[in-house]
């Protein structure tokens, strides 16, 4: 099975954004992350609300992003936190989320993710990526121990492409998060199609 997250980011669509978004949602993947961490909060309200039909209409979740007061208000199935936010999450908000997911950088953190409520977690930076410029990236020995610290599906983020997907799977990833490909491809169906080729192959 190919699960492959989408992570948005609109600043680098050449298209409109919420079209880009249309068409990676028709493409199904495993989610979309609504992650605009630049956005006021007022503003990013109001795109989630466009976000939430978007993905809704494709029966795709939308798990919104760091505004967890606002996906709270929303009514959104899923919220994703930085770990150092999800300390901080009060369990009466906690418990409006069926998907709580968090970002970490190491087994111990994975580990503490998990205790604090987490559904699933992104680890990384896997691979080099542009995203993360000058940063050595964590690699696979890391995805490695950290999905084994928990019990919990594990995505892999940072580099990851159809490539070298079977590498994070292998690695025990449930799968993998995927921003600049997702938010630049020409075809996001074709893109995801060959993640799911890989996944077959496998």
């Amino acid at each position: 099975m190919c699960e492959i997250i989408c992570v948005t980011n609109r600043a680098l669509c050449g298209e409109g954004f919420l079209v880009r978004l249309g068409r990676i949602a028709a493409a199904k993947p495993k989610a979309v992350i609504l992650r605009e961490k630049d956005m006021q909060p007022e503003e990013y309200r109001k795109l989630a609300v466009q976000a939430q039909m978007i993905c809704s209409q494709y029966g795709v979740p939308c798990i919104l992003h760091s505004f967890a007061d606002i996906a709270a208000e929303l009514g959104a199935e899923g919220i994703h936190l930085p770990l150092a936010n999800l300390r901080e999450l009060p369990a009466e908000v906690k418990s409006r989320f069926s998907i709580i997911g968090a970002s970490v950088h190491s087994p111990e953190e994975a580990a503490e993710a998990q205790s604090l409520g987490a559904t699933y977690i992104t680890a990384g930076h896997v691979f080099p990526t542009d995203c993360k410029k000058g940063l050595a990236p964590r690699g696979l020995d890391f995805l490695k121990k950290t999905c084994a610290a928990v019990g919990i599906p594990v995505y892999a983020i940072g580099g990851v492409c159809s490539g070298n997907y079977s590498l994070v799977r292998s690695a025990g990833a449930a799968g993998a998060c995927v921003m600049s490909g997702l938010m630049t491809c020409e075809d996001p169906a074709g893109y995801l199609e060959r993640f799911r080729k890989e996944s077959d192959s496998e």
